[in-house]
């Protein structure tokens, strides 16, 4: 409201606006303060807030004077009536506040200036903890653009997976290291029988095996073995792959062909290294390796021989490092309070029997603790060819599965009351289906000492699938794995003899 009977002048429409006079005051000392504050920076924040101050103080002077400019212009007008107008209300309008606004507009305008001085300096200097102006609008988002998420490079790598092993688990990490999200295609049966032979693990049980690697997003079932035309379409459009992936020793076709030629064409493939030291191939050759040490174990007494394999071409090329354990390593600890379930065995030759009983072990806590027997303990209780992989490789195997938390390579026989207080076990459980060498004496249950204290479980295994009924299955189907094992033995001894050096991994 303007005073009765006075004349306005623009001093008194600066000193009776609050609105504009604070705003004036905050957005000058907020420039002056933002220069300070940004000299010689290029912080996005304090330049978007110095403009938007800046800005602000223009349209703010701009109202000034207009709103000045027409008071002083209907002022001359404006005085009769409010001459007459004070006649009539002069003795209502005793209010101080009014008078000392009109009387003193400077000085009111000078507490006004003093008191954003002294708030935006306090701000500076932390007097009383208040967030300085432009870092306050910074907090709050005013500045900020919505950001755009980032598109996630996804990446596809294929396989039969067939006896899956590190080998096959560490193609899939490397995979899964050139993209955020990882597709692995399982090749179908009849895909590989037509392409390498019978394979020894059905669809079903290879599904399980990539399912339960930690690395991988999602799984495509029956992809073809060569990567077509159409399939490639279907990988870039339906499945938005970025790039397919492939390790660096060659896939050809049964005629000769490169099986990724139309990915390398098109420009989106790329190369992994290899994992030295296993193949399904290998894996196979161990098995019938065995197969042939048993035989002439039982016919050596009545002078029988046997054409044996040669150890030499079978024997594990696996070169243990801490930097590969590391890699496959979660490399988390448990909480202070995790509930953790302790579980051991050999994990030979990893199949899909172990990934669910590991998963419904991993669902009774918050932290699973795998132990992995020592190959002489596993050879004592299973036969002298146990087990096919040696340490180190299960130990990589169970690593890599998603359920796994953490592993104890070499893990004593027997559960001991130290060893449940060293790692604060709350729960020790074990399949029902376990294998074990019926000519082994019968020693002291293994799993006393938890069973004593109330923390021991026997879970229900969900597959009766075990590492001697998988080998049965390429002792079953002899020849076939043979004549198979022949020709992709070629091929590795090959591999071998003009391998060099592939840098990454």
């Amino acid at each position: 409201m303007i005073p009765s009977g006075r004349i306005v002048p623009c001093s008194w429409v600066l000193a009776h606006s609050p609105f504009w006079v604070v705003d004036f005051n905050l957005n000058f000392c907020s420039v002056i303060l933002l220069t300070t504050r940004g000299l010689g920076k290029f912080d996005p924040s304090i330049i978007k807030a110095r403009k938007l101050c800046l800005a602000s103080l223009a349209l703010t002077l701009f109202s000034v004077l207009i709103s000045a400019y027409m008071v002083c212009v209907s002022s001359q007008s404006a005085q009769e009536s409010l001459l007459s107008i004070n006649q009539m209300e002069h003795e209502s309008l005793n209010n101080w506040i009014w008078d000392g606004v009109y009387y003193h507009p400077h000085l009111f305008g000078g507490l006004m200036l003093t008191a954003a001085l002294l708030g935006l300096s306090t701000s500076f200097f932390g007097g009383i903890g208040v967030p300085s102006l432009p870092y306050l609008w910074s907090n709050a988002g005013i500045f900020h653009k919505k950001k755009r998420g980032k598109k996630r490079v996804r990446v596809y790598m294929d396989g039969c997976f067939d006896l899956m092993h590190y080998g096959h688990a560490n193609a899939l990490r490397q995979a899964k290291a050139l993209g955020d999200e990882l597709v692995v295609g399982v090749v179908s049966d009849e895909e590989i029988i037509s392409n390498k032979g019978p394979p020894v693990l059905s669809m079903e049980e290879r599904l399980a095996l990539v399912s339960g690697l930690k690395w991988v997003d999602e799984v495509i079932p029956n992809a073809p073995y060569a990567i077509t035309e159409q399939f490639m379409k279907s990988l870039f459009n339906e499945h938005k792959i970025d790039y397919i992936i492939h390790g660096d020793d060659p896939c050809l076709l049964p005629d000769g062909t490169d099986a990724y030629a139309l990915a390398k064409k098109a420009g989106r493939y790329k190369q992994i290294k290899r994992t030295e030291g296993v193949s399904s191939t290998d894996i196979v050759g161990r098995i019938l390796l065995c197969l042939k040490d048993t035989e002439r174990d039982n016919s050596s007494l009545n002078g029988e021989h046997h054409e044996s394999i040669s150890e030499d071409a079978h024997a594990s090329q696996f070169l243990p490092t801490s930097r590969r354990i590391v890699q496959f390593s979660n490399g988390k600890g448990p909480g202070p309070n995790a509930r953790i379930v302790y579980i051991d065995g050999a994990f030979d030759l990893f199949h899909a029997g172990h990934v669910e009983i590991l998963k419904r072990a991993r669902q009774l806590g918050d932290f699973l603790l795998v132990g992995l027997h020592t190959d002489h303990t596993v050879s004592e209780h299973r036969g002298k060819h146990h087990p096919i992989m040696h340490l180190h490789e299960r130990s990589l195997s169970a690593l890599a599965c998603r359920y796994v938390d953490e592993v104890i390579i070499g893990a004593p026989w027997e559960v001991s009351k130290d060893m449940v207080t060293t790692f604060n076990i709350s729960l020790v459980v074990h399949g029902t289906i376990a294998e074990s060498n019926p000519l082994s004496p019968v020693g002291i249950d293994p799993y006393a000492v938890p069973k004593s204290m109330g923390i021991f479980r026997l879970l229900e295994s969900p597959h009766n699938v075990t590492t001697t009924s998988i080998a049965q299955r390429i002792v079953s189907n002899h020849d076939a794995y043979m004549k198979r094992n022949a020709k992709k033995a070629e091929s590795e001894r090959k591999y071998y003899a003009e391998k060099k050096y592939v840098s990454g991994d």
